[in-house]
């Protein structure tokens, strides 16, 4: 182990930094990772009104559907409820819509 004393590359939590040579010989480059459907054209855009089945509830309590495999949470609604919704906002891994009376 090094001392307190000892100079080096190292950051606070003792990682050693200043090259970009990956502990196993790989390369690593840092940065934020994206993922690769972030880009895709969304099945979903603002305003649009569709016939959901809410599948799940998710932890705030919003009803969760899907369209094409895209969630959309829908605050207000139960799981098994069908429902008309209107979509309000399209962000880049989930969709928001609200119920239409």
């Amino acid at each position: 182990m090094r001392n307190e004393n000892e100079e080096g590359n190292e950051g606070h939590n003792g990682r050693s930094f200043g090259n970009n040579e990956h502990e196993h010989g790989r390369e690593h480059r840092g940065g934020m990772k994206i993922r690769q459907n972030y880009f895709l054209p969304k099945p979903i855009k603002p305003g649009d009104e569709l016939e959901v089945e809410i599948e799940a509830v998710a932890s705030q309590g919003d009803g969760i559907a899907k369209k094409d495999g895209f969630v959309i949470f829908i605050k207000g609604a139960k799981v098994g409820e069908k429902v008309k919704i209107r979509v309000t906002e399209v962000k880049a891994r989930f969709g928001i819509g609200e119920i239409v009376q």
